[in-house]
């Protein structure tokens, strides 16, 4: 069976699309970013960490991750206002961004880890379409401030990568990872 570290609905939304099953138990772990710390070290420390912290039967593996976006050297996580949503928009207004998603797998003292990254170009917005999106409450729970699967879908331009990496889970790479890992799919 297999854990999933996250209450995010968007990584229990893929994963069931995918047909595979699983169960969810939350690990409560604090996501803040060390001083310094590179997005790829971030989302990867953080993915293991949640991974860690979820208790796990012997038969059981657990499956966590983590996500942000990268403009520049701006890192976007989740925002904290609609005023905090609005200001990413406008960053990413116009601009190539890069979405990081770091994956970790634990099964018994094993851990499989790795990370995805996706290019995602935003068409330029106007003031009131940054106020109109920033005020919908979508971008509230999203790393970035937008999520690409919803109201933002009309922004992007295109993507280079992972669609469902920018979603919130690369799903092939988890796919990957357990295999790996040894998990049994059970394909007919």
């Amino acid at each position: 069976m297999i854990v999933l570290a996250s209450q995010s609905p968007r990584r229990r939304e893929l994963l069931t699309q995918a047909g595979i099953p699983f169960t969810v138990r939350v690990s409560g772990i604090e996501e803040t970013r060390a001083a310094e710390e590179n997005p790829e070290d971030y989302v990867l420390r953080l993915a293991c960490e949640k991974a860690a912290a979820v208790p796990a039967l012997p038969d059981e593996f657990v499956l966590a991750a983590d996500t942000t976006v990268v403009i520049e050297h701006h890192v976007l996580e989740k925002p904290h206002s609609v005023e905090d949503a609005a200001r990413m928009l406008a960053l990413l207004s116009g601009r190539e961004h890069t979405v990081i998603t770091g994956v970790c797998l634990r099964h018994e003292d094993r851990v499989w880890s790795a990370t995805e990254s996706t290019q995602v170009r935003f068409s330029r917005l106007n003031d009131a379409e940054i106020r109109h999106y920033s005020q919908s409450g979508e971008p509230l729970d999203k790393a970035g401030g937008y999520a690409i699967q919803g109201l933002a879908s009309r922004y992007i331009e295109g993507i280079t990568g992972c669609y469902f990496n920018v979603v919130g889970l690369p799903v092939s790479l988890v796919y990957r990872l357990l295999k790996q890992a040894g998990y049994n799919f059970d394909l007919g």
